[in-house]
């Protein structure tokens, strides 16, 4: 899927290439004007000043970039006739800053210290705002990465734990009713433990929201939720009953979200201090 950026009023796609990020200068050409955006696009690519810029950016980043094509295309450049598309020059120096895609949703794509540079020749105003959009991007990706991650740390957790539930506490004869009733009694242990109550009565008290209270927890919450799982396997391991496991999870996840809280608010402390005060 695509991401779009919105820069005063236009929109401008991103596209992920093996990994790699490129911003649509097309778009970013039709905030000039919409229907001469190639053409305005050829012209930026002809000019000397910019095929140089390409051809440093590409001895930079692009080992496999065809240097002696480059010099020829620069030497060009200083002719009143010369032209260039940037199909052409992909396809003779072998540059990997600029894509060309063809289709419906496709145009030309470029790295985004290319895409800034072309976005400073189009307006240096619509550089600005193009930086700043891309930076609010990476960002919101960057938040929703971390998230997954102590999403994923906590269902990691659960199987651990899970598994020992299976070796330990659930008999062959159980059948498999029964077998998903210990599952959801030992999930709601952790719940009680962590949250203070089950999973039903987190349903009933907020009937207004989707998913279930751990989708709700915050960082801290998940956090400690792993470390609980993690210890509950260990518990169940050694026999103790739930009854034990309860009282010995709630004192750690008190103990734990102690810790986590403090040192959050130490960060935030230091965060301000460093901004001068400010949020």
């Amino acid at each position: 899927m695509k991401n779009k950026l919105e820069v005063l009023d236009q929109q401008i796609s991103t596209h992920t290439v093996d990994g790699i990020e490129y911003i649509c200068i097309t778009d970013i050409a039709k905030y000039k004007r919409s229907d001469r955006a190639a053409h305005i696009i050829g012209n930026w690519v002809s000019s000397r000043n910019t095929i140089e810029f390409l051809g440093i950016w590409e001895q930079l980043n692009n080992p496999n970039f065809k240097v002696l094509e480059f010099e020829d295309f620069k030497k060009q450049a200083c002719l009143n006739s010369f032209t260039l598309t940037p199909k052409q020059w992909i396809a003779v120096t072998g540059a990997i800053g600029i894509v060309s895609e063809a289709g419906r949703y496709g145009g030309t794509y470029a790295q985004k210290d290319i895409a800034f540079e072309f976005a400073s020749w189009i307006l240096v105003e619509f550089k600005l705002y193009l930086i700043k959009e891309f930076q609010r991007l990476k960002e919101q990706e960057f938040q929703q990465m971390g998230w997954d991650i102590r999403r994923n740390l906590a269902k990691v957790s659960y199987q651990i734990y899970a598994d020992a539930i299976k070796e330990n506490l659930i008999p062959d004869t159980l059948s498999s009713q029964q077998v998903s009733f210990v599952y959801a009694n030992e999930a709601d242990l952790l719940n009680v433990a962590l949250f203070g109550i089950t999973a039903k009565q987190w349903r009933e008290e907020n009937l207004s929201l989707g998913g279930n209270m751990r989708d709700h927890a915050n960082v801290h919450q998940l956090v400690c939720l792993a470390n609980l799982e993690s210890m509950n396997a260990q518990y169940i391991a050694e026999g103790l009953s739930q009854a034990q496991r309860v009282v010995k999870l709630n004192n750690i996840a008190i103990g734990q979200m102690r810790v986590l809280i403090k040192a959050a608010n130490f960060i935030t402390s230091q965060e301000r201090e460093q901004g001068g005060g400010e949020l």
